[in-house]
Formats: structure tokens, sequence, C-alpha cells
């Protein structure tokens, strides 16, 4: 998210939009390409960091740019992978394992975008809002396969969305471009919509 009307000298905190992999652990699918080159022009447009958890990539592919550029090879989406490059060359796009114990303490916050948030941890936009606001970066966790996120793993987040506040489960990507896009909302919202 950027300063955007909150002003100079307002540091807002750093979205992070994390595809976790709920699909095969062994072979990279059409829909893991798929998820993240549509992923990468959602995290441009709303100033956020992407970062992608237990993608089974070739060996080969050490770096996120590395990954970003191969990606750029097989797609078409996303200007053929050239925003998803784009990010990577920026330090925007970063690769990690599946946690085990918990994530990566860089990504902020860990919040579990689901359909069925544990009462006690549900939050919603306009709380995200106000955590950036604050300088508090948030890692938006987003499962990538038919179930979305597995239950273990949405234990392990501190916060839970629900962004249609329905219960109403959206398939990945919809929910990719739905959450940042409410917090944004919120965001411009809580400025008085300046």
């Amino acid at each position: 998210m950027t300063q955007g009307r909150h002003g100079p000298g307002v540091r807002l905190g750093r979205l992070t939009l994390a595809l976790y992999n709920s699909y095969d652990p062994v072979r990279l699918a059409e829909a893991h390409r798929r998820a993240l080159a549509r992923a990468a022009p959602v995290a441009l447009a709303y100033d956020a960091n992407l970062v992608i958890l237990g993608f089974p990539l070739d060996r080969e592919l050490r770096t996120p740019v590395e990954v970003a550029r191969w990606l750029a090879t097989t797609t078409s989406i996303g200007k053929g992978g050239e925003l998803l490059v784009q990010l990577a060359e920026a330090g925007r796009f970063q690769v990690f394992e599946l946690p085990k114990k918990g994530f990566p303490p860089q990504l902020g916050t860990v919040v579990a975008t689901t359909s069925k948030p544990h009462e006690g941890r549900r939050v919603d936009p306009a709380w995200a809002a106000g955590e950036l606001a604050h300088g508090r970066s948030l890692c938006m966790l987003f499962g990538l396969g038919p179930k979305g996120l597995p239950r273990g793993t949405i234990d392990l987040a501190r916060h839970h969305l629900d962004v249609t506040r329905k219960g109403v489960a959206l398939e990945t990507c919809t929910a990719l471009g739905a959450v940042p896009a409410a917090i944004a909302e919120a965001l411009l919202t809580a400025d008085g919509g300046r």
C-alpha cells in the first residue's frame, strides 16, 4: 500500500500477498504458474510484495529473479510475466519453503484468508487498513488448491480474514484481487475519502 492520501511523513506498513501451495507438493502444475502470473499485476497495483510458499520449483531456479524470468517464458498473463520480473528485480518477490512451525518474521503479521474464520481471530479489511496505517506489516495468506489453506496452516495465523463477511468461499485468484482492493478502499475511507 502506498502513502496515498496519508501524506508525506506517514509510512504505511508493507502488505505482502502470499500464495501457499496446497496443490501437488512435487510437480509444478499449470495452476501454480497461472496463479503466480495473475498475482503479480495485483501486487503491483496495490504496492504489495508477493511471496510463494512451497512451490515445487526446479532446483536450478535459485533466486526469485530466476523464477520470474523462467515464468515469463511460459505465460502470456501479466504482460507475459514481465510484471513478475519487475517485482522480482525490485526485491518485492520472494520464494520460501512451506513453513513447519511458523512463517518468516520478515513477512509481518500473518493473516489467513478464509471463509471460515475462527472466532477471536476474525478481522476485517478496516482492521488491516488500520494496521498498515500504523506502520505494521501484514502478510495475507491465500491457499492455492481446491480446498484452500490446510487447517493446520490456518491455525498458525494469528488473524483470519473473510473478505466477504458472509462465509462465501472465493476462488484463489478472486480472493487475491478482492482482499487488497477492500483494504485499499478501507485505507481511503479511513482517510476521509480524499
